[in-house]
């Protein structure tokens, strides 16, 4: 590790990873109000929109495995500079998009940018952050991810109310481009590029270490699951309750502030008392919560269990990356944290649609009632393998 205990500050990580991720992420969901409108405008249906809209997930998934080989070839303060310029281009692909294929290949390209970005990110904070403040540090990082994925949708939507859908992708292409080149001025320590990974190595890692992935990293794709089910839950329990639009927006945008408030508060607990103390109850509090959603009658409960679901998953802010960066081998991190993000990755690209199955199938009660089942399952994984493969405390290394 090249930052000792003594010398390190989090402020050196302000312009080397937590204002790019920032930028990064709020371009990255500031293209998200226009994509389904974009495929409207080019003569898609509701349903086709949708497909489109999810090529973004699908680049994430196709990326994650080649990112190991390239953050590996080039170093990850370089991969997270061409991740930018590639998502550039795939967001100018989408802007002068003449059909659906088009648009949906520029979804696709900045899909799969976010993925070699997130890689390289966590693969150099990994690095360069001493284990004592790594659980702050990477919990900041999900701040700074969670202001973005904030930020992004309100100022797009913003720009469409007053623009057009089009303008709206000039904010993610200039954000693109700023990313890069801070990433490029900015002085930080340069990462090693590693021998080139390849398919190969990355499947052989993940058979290695496969008690890992079979036990903390399916626990984190269940947590992954639960924060996608709750966050187009909760809009799917406020349409149910003819809430109007501005109201059921108003009091998400309302919990969403209370979570992003306690990203930090997170990263303390893990350092302090261990990680097992952040996991665990942000696991039962949102399967409690995701079982308990028939309280919400009116206005005033819709309010109160946003809220809670905020309070739990506020709790374990940061936690995904936390474990991620615990469990990867030094000699093979880039591979191993690839697998891993693969299964968060199928845990939030899953969820959404079993859940639109099970509403139509056993109601929207009941369907969230099964994923609120499947959080204690989560949390019983985490409470019996973090001791065992991840980092208790940090002040006991």
């Amino acid at each position: 590790m090249s930052q000792s205990k003594e010398t390190f500050s989090k402020r050196k990580l302000v312009l080397p990873v937590f204002l790019p991720s920032f930028l990064f992420s709020t371009a990255e969901y500031g293209i998200l109000p226009s994509i389904p409108a974009s495929a409207i405008l080019l003569g898609a249906d509701l349903a086709t929109a949708g497909a489109v809209t999810g090529t973004l997930m699908i680049g994430r998934l196709c990326a994650e495995i080649p990112a190991a080989k390239i953050v590996d070839a080039i170093g990850e303060r370089k991969a997270m500079i061409w991740a930018s310029a590639a998502s550039a281009l795939g967001i100018l692909f989408s802007l002068f998009a003449l059909n659906l294929f088009m648009l949906g290949a520029g979804v696709f390209i900045v899909g799969a940018s976010a993925a070699i970005f997130g890689l390289a990110r966590l693969g150099w904070m990994t690095e360069h952050v001493p284990i004592e403040y790594r659980a702050r540090s990477l919990s900041i990082l999900g701040g700074m991810f969670r202001a973005g994925s904030f930020a992004g949708p309100v100022i797009g939507a913003w720009i469409i109310f007053n623009y057009s859908v089009t303008e709206v992708f000039y904010l993610p292409l200039i954000l693109c481009a700023v990313t890069a080149f801070i990433l490029m001025v900015v002085k930080s320590e340069e990462d090693v590029p590693n021998s080139a990974s390849s398919l190969a190595k990355t499947y052989r890692v993940a058979k290695r270490e496969w008690k890992k992935l079979a036990t903390l990293g399916a626990a984190s794709s269940i947590l992954t699951a639960l924060r996608g089910t709750r966050m187009v839950g909760l809009p799917l329990i406020a349409i149910d309750l003819e809430l109007p639009a501005d109201q059921a927006s108003l009091f998400i945008g309302i919990a969403g502030a209370l979570d992003f408030a306690l990203f930090y508060l997170s990263g303390q607990i893990m350092d302090k008392f261990g990680r097992i103390f952040a996991a665990v109850p942000t696991l039962i509090g949102l399967g409690i919560t995701h079982l308990i959603v028939g309280i919400a009658v009116d206005s005033s409960t819709f309010l109160l269990l946003a809220l809670l679901m905020s309070l739990a998953n506020g709790i374990g802010s940061g936690v995904i990356m936390v474990l991620g960066a615990d469990l990867a081998p030094k000699d093979k991190r880039n591979e191993f944290l690839a697998s891993y993000r693969v299964l968060i990755d199928v845990g939030d690209a899953a969820a959404p649609p079993i859940l639109a199955v099970l509403v139509y199938s056993i109601g929207l009660t009941a369907g969230m009632a099964a994923f609120g089942v499947l959080g204690f399952v989560g949390a019983g994984l985490m409470f019996k393998y973090i001791p065992v493969y991840a980092v208790k405390k940090a002040t006991e290394r």
